[in-house]
């Protein structure tokens, strides 16, 4: 039984004549009578009662009917559904961030804006250090991720820099360096050679605090590693208790505000934070390809400079 078939029932159920339905479907009346015939037998009932004027549904055919209509409904909407999967305005897409990426105001921005132009799209977000992220969009578990320098770079994977910011220091607000008649404005890294320095990073692997450690040697000094943590947010908890220092990006400012005081340090401009999307190389589809297209567009601003205040 084909979905043909009952479009052609419902044309003679709702005309009560074979002539008029095949004039209505654009069709002759003999094909029209066969096609009806056929499916007569394939249910092995009885759907039409001919008679000298046209035809009436038997019991069986307005059962038929009533049925055979659910269908082409639920046909429809699964043709209109697979569409809107088609041009990526229906779907799921599993996002994970890393927790300073989170932190940062594009991220929850671009979140609201995705439900807000497609409530069709279903986010499913998820939290972990850029490591584990980068695994998990390899292993296809995530569709994509935000996270900031990349750890682990993979010839499957494209890490694509939507934005850069800048990096600031993060210190107890209780630190010696911190008391006088004048708080200052910012600090040279070579100040803190002697400093403990609390780093968010895996043992060996590139990123942000890896540039920091060939930043602090290429000022003269080797930085003492008080602790490593798995997450850029652990280590300000770790700031706060007043257990060292660090650096992070400039938008994570206001954690711990009343424990931690961010100044800029200036003689470090080589440092920055981007904002990295890790995807699959190859060409997105559905709503995946929909969500990356928005994050580029929402970047944008960030990336020229103009991001709204």
């Amino acid at each position: 039984m084909e979905l043909r078939q009952l479009r052609y029932f419902q044309a003679v159920a709702e005309e009560g004549h074979m002539t008029r339905a095949a004039a209505k479907l654009g069709m002759q009346q003999p094909p029209l009578s066969q096609q009806i015939k056929q499916l007569e037998q394939q249910l092995g009932l009885r759907l039409f009662e001919r008679h000298p004027k046209g035809v009436r549904l038997t019991d069986a055919g307005r059962l038929f009917q009533a049925e055979s209509r659910q269908l082409l409904l639920d046909a429809a909407a699964l043709q209109r559904h697979m569409a809107r999967v088609a041009l990526g305005e229906q779907g799921a897409v599993s996002v994970g961030f890393t927790s300073s990426a989170a932190a940062h105001r594009f991220t929850p921005a671009a979140l609201r804006e995705c439900r807000h132009r497609y409530p069709d799209i279903r986010l499913q977000l998820s939290e972990d250090n850029a490591a584990d992220l980068t695994a998990a969009v390899l292993a296809h578990r995530l569709d994509c991720g935000l996270l900031r320098v990349p750890v682990a770079r993979h010839e499957d994977l494209q890490f694509e820099p939507l934005f850069s910011e800048g990096v600031v220091l993060a210190m107890p607000v209780d630190h010696p360096l911190l008391k006088g008649k004048t708080r200052p404005r910012s600090l040279r890294l070579s100040a803190l050679q002697d400093e403990a320095w609390i780093l968010a990073r895996q043992s060996g692997a590139p990123g942000l605090y890896a540039n920091l450690l060939s930043l602090c040697e290429a000022r003269g000094f080797k930085p003492k590693i008080a602790q490593e943590v798995p997450r850029m947010m652990s280590n300000l908890n770790l700031v706060a208790a007043g257990a060292g220092i660090s650096v992070v990006p400039a938008s994570m400012q206001g954690v711990h505000a009343d424990a931690i005081c961010y100044l800029p340090l200036r003689d470090a401009q080589e440092l920055d934070a981007p904002m990295t999307l890790v995807r699959r190389r190859g060409e997105a589809a559905g709503a995946n390809a929909t969500f990356i297209a928005l994050l580029r567009e929402l970047a944008l601003p960030w990336k020229t400079g103009a991001a709204p205040s």
